[in-house]
């Protein structure tokens, strides 16, 4: 706890699903979150749920709202040393490639690989005016290999591992260490699938069965602390072995 106290973490997304656990268990461990969601009704209802946060609203497709989010938590606390940059959508209908609309290519990409970009764009130079920091980048078993009829989905996550060792190669020498978290098949509350389709998905794990968002929530737990001090640049999978097969 001593190495935590006073410390600052920002999760985007973080209102539900594994981005709320994520708040969750960094406030169990000391830290005051900063809880960032497009839904600042529910965020809020997480951040009072916790010892030490507070919501902010955010959309991280928009720079200017994500600038706003890190300016504001500089101004307030006057630093950041945890980012968890795990704000996304999924694709509800599946499409192939030729089938798939420029529209739905810009929504998808414009939230979870340009959303990716603007939150290391701000946040790097805020965690080296305290001489560094761990930022983790919320990534998928879809940015390590093709997934039929979500191409917007996964090439967005194939770029966020980009982005991920870029920045963990760029700022290194300066004490930001950058990560990526890949969940597989995670069941939460907000996963549109039926008790069937979970069943189904979960014979395809040699584990046999879904994660859960506290699961996810423990990884990035700690690439956020000391105890990952030499890891940077590197990609961790949570998927219960799915992608072995």
């Amino acid at each position: 706890m001593a190495s935590t106290k006073n410390k600052i973490a920002l999760v985007t997304g973080g209102a539900t699903g594994i981005g709320a656990a994520c708040v969750r268990l960094l406030a169990s461990q000391g830290y005051t979150l900063v809880v960032a969601d497009r839904d600042l009704v529910t965020a809020t209802a997480v951040a009072n749920s916790i010892t030490s946060g507070e919501a902010m609203a955010c959309d991280v497709s928009d720079p200017e709202l994500l600038k706003a989010v890190v300016d504001r938590t500089m101004d307030r606390y006057g630093r950041l040393d945890v980012a968890v940059n795990n704000a996304g959508v999924g694709v509800p209908t599946p499409f192939k490639v030729g089938e798939t609309s420029i529209e739905e290519w810009r929504r998808v990409l414009s939230v979870n690989l340009d959303g990716v970009f603007y939150s290391l764009h701000y946040e790097i130079p805020a965690m080296l005016e305290n001489g560094g920091g761990a930022i983790i980048n919320m990534a998928s078993v879809a940015s390590v290999g093709g997934m039929p009829g979500a191409c917007t989905y996964t090439a967005a996550k194939h770029g966020v591992i980009g982005l991920t060792k870029t920045a963990a190669a760029e700022y290194g020498t300066q004490g930001i260490r950058v990560n990526a978290v890949c969940p597989g098949f995670i069941d939460t509350a907000i996963s549109p699938r039926s008790e069937q389709q979970k069943a189904a998905l979960a014979a395809r794990h040699p584990i046999g069965r879904l994660g859960s968002a506290e699961e996810v929530a423990e990884v990035v737990s700690f690439l956020a602390s000391p105890q990952a001090g030499f890891v940077t640049g590197s990609c961790y999978l949570v998927d219960g072995g799915y992608t072995v097969l």
